[in-house]
C-alpha cells in the first residue's frame, strides 16, 4: 500500500501512511517491553533494573542506526517528490554501503568495550553480571537492527508505510513467544530474554530485505546504479550523519541521565525502567507522526509544492495537540494502574516513584510531540542541522538540571524528572522562532 503524498487531501493522506507508522513503533516497543514484563515478574528487581539500563543503552545505539536511516530516508523521499528515479536507486546502493560499513564497525567497538561501558554507567555491583550477560546477547542484534531500519526506512520514503508495519508484527508476536520459552520454560534467565529479542530482529531484518528484493521490482537496484557518485553521497552523508548525531544526542543525554538515575540505587532503577516503558508507548505514536510527517514535507518539498507544505504544517499540530492531550490525560489519571502492569502491586515504593515520573512527564507531553514535528520538518527541508541545535537545547537543558535539581534535596529525584519538560519547551521556543524565520524567506522552485 504506496500514498503519493505531493496529491490529493493532506489531512486523509498523512494520517493513512503515519498510522502503519505509529503502530509499527508500538509493536516495536514490545521487543523490550516483553523483557521488562516477564523479567520483572519472573526474575525479580534486580533483573529489571538490569534489562531497563541496557534498554537505554540499546536505544543509545540503535538510535545511531536509525539517524542514519533516517537521514537517507529523507533524501529518498526528495528525489521520489522529483521522479528522478535513477539518482534515487543509486543512492540506494551507496547509503546501504556507507550505513552497512558503519554498523559492523559499531558492533565491534560496543563489543569488545561492555566492560567499560558498564562502568561509564554506574551500575551497582550487585547487578553487573547480569546486565553483562544481557548484553553480550543483546549486542549480536545490532546488525539486524540495521537491516530492519534501512529497508523499513526506504520503502517509508516512497510511500510504503505498510509493509514494514506486517514484518514488525511477526517479529514482535515472535518476540513474546520466545520470551516466555527460554524465560520461563528453558529458565535462560536475562540471557533467554535478550535471546528472544535478538532472533526476533533478524526475522525482521532479513524478512523485509527479501521482500525488497522479490516483491519491489520498481525499486531494485541494477548494476547501473551500483557506482559512486561524490556528490550523491556528500548530500545523503550530509542528511544521514547530521540526522544521525541528532538522534545521538538525544540518546546520549538520556544516556547520561540513566548514569544518574542509577546513583539513587535499584528502586528508582526499576522505578525509571518501567515508567520509561509506559512513557514510550505514550508518546511513541507521535513521534512517529512526525517520521511520517518528515516524508510528507520531503516528498513535497521536492515536488516544489510550498502551499502542500504549509497547509500539511497546520494540520499536522492540530493533530499532535489533539493526540497528547489526550494521551497525557490517561497517563496521569491512570499512572498508578500502568505501573501494575510491570511491578508487583506489592511493590509499592517502586510504584510510588514511578507515578510521580508519569504524572511530570506525562503533563506536558505536547511539548515533545511539537518537537518531533520540527525534527521531522528540518530534516525534510536539508537542514538537519537546525534538528540538531533543537537536540542540544532540549537535551542540555535536561542533563543539566537533572544534575542540579536533584542534588538540591526538596526535589530529590523528582529533580531529574522536571528537567525533561523544561528542555523539551525551550527547544520548542528555538524551534518555531526558526520557522518563522524560514517561512519568511523561503522560495521552493516549481
Amino acid at each position: 500500500m504506496k500514498y503519493n503524498l505531493t496529491e490529493g487531501s493532506i489531512t486523509k493522506n498523512l494520517l493513512r501512511f503515519a498510522f502503519p507508522l505509529m503502530v509499527g513503533n508500538l509493536l516495536q516497543q514490545l521487543y523490550n517491553v516483553a523483557d521488562t514484563l516477564i523479567v520483572g515478574r519472573f526474575l525479580g528487581a534486580d533483573a529489571l533494573a538490569a534489562v531497563g539500563s541496557s534498554y537505554t543503552l540499546m536505544v543509545f545505539l540503535t538510535s545511531i542506526l536509525l539517524g542514519l536511516c533516517m537521514g537517507s530516508s529523507a533524501f529518498f523521499s526528495i528525489q521520489f517528490g522529483k521522479k528522478d528515479f535513477e539518482k534515487l536507486k543509486n543512492s540506494f546502493f551507496l547509503s546501504f554501503v556507507m550505513i552497512g560499513v558503519f554498523t559492523i564497525v559499531l558492533n565491534l567497538l560496543v563489543f569488545f568495550n561492555i566492560d567499560a561501558i558498564i562502568r561509564l554507567l554506574q551500575i551497582p555491583p550487585e547487578i553487573t553480571q547480569m546486565m553483562k550477560e544481557y548484553l553480550l546477547v543483546i549486542f549480536a542484534g545490532i546488525f539486524a537492527t540495521f537491516l530492519y531500519n534501512y529497508f523499513a526506512n526506504l520503502l517509508r520514503a516512497v510511500g510504503n508505510s505498510f509493509v514494514p508495519l506486517i514484518f514488525l508484527a511477526v517479529s514482535a508476536i515472535l518476540n513474546i513467544i520466545l520470551d516466555l520459552v527460554f524465560v520461563l520454560s528453558f529458565r535462560w534467565g536475562v540471557a533467554g530474554a535478550a535471546a528472544a529479542t535478538v532472533i526476533s530482529q533478524f526475522v525482521s531484518g532479513i524478512g523485509i530485505m527479501i521482500y525488497y528484493f522479490f516483491w519491489f521490482p520498481e525499486l531494485r537496484i541494477h548494476r547501473r546504479h551500483m557506482r559512486w557518485s561524490s556528490e550523491v553521497l556528500k548530500e545523503i552523508t550530509g542528511l544521514s550523519f547530521l540526522t544521525c548525531i541528532q538522534q545521538s544526542i538525544m540518546n546520549f543525554g538520556i544516556l547520561m541521565v540513566q548514569g544518574l538515575v542509577n546513583s539513587f540505587g535499584t528502586t528508582v532503577m526499576a522505578a525509571f525502567a518501567a515508567a520509561v516503558k509506559i512513557d514510550s508507548f505514550a508518546y511513541m505514536p507521535v513521534q512517529d507522526f512526525g517520521n511520517a510527517f518528515s516524508t510528507y514535507i520531503a516528498q513535497n518539498y521536492g515536488a516544489g509544492k510550498q502551499d502542500r507544505i504549509k497547509k500539511g504544517i497546520k494540520s499536522s499540530v492540530i493533530f499532535a495537540f489533539l493526540f497528547c492531550i489526550t494521551v497525557s490525560l490517561i497517563v496521569c489519571i491512570f499512572a498508578g494502574s500502568l505501573m501494575t502492569i510491570f511491578i508487583d502491586p506489592s511493590q509499592t515504593e517502586i510504584i510510588s516513584v514511578g507515578v510521580q515520573y508519569l504524572r511530570i512527564e506525562g503533563t506536558f507531553y505536547f511539548g515533545i510531540g511539537l518537537l518531533f514535528l520540527f525534527y521531522g520538518f528540518y530534516r525534510a527541508i536539508k537542514k538537519p542541522g537546525m534538528s540538531v541545535v533543537l537536540t542540544v537545547i532540549s537535551l542540555g537543558t535536561r542533563v543539566v538540571l537533572a544534575y542540579v535539581l536533584s542534588a538540591i534535596p526538596a526535589f530529590g529525584v523528582n529533580g531529574i524528572w522536571a528537567a525533561v519538560p523544561i528542555g523539551w519547551i525551550l527547544a520548542d521556543l528555538a524551534g518555531i522562532w526558526y520557522y518563522r524565520k524560514w517561512n519568511r524567506t523561503v522560495k521552493i522552485k516549481e
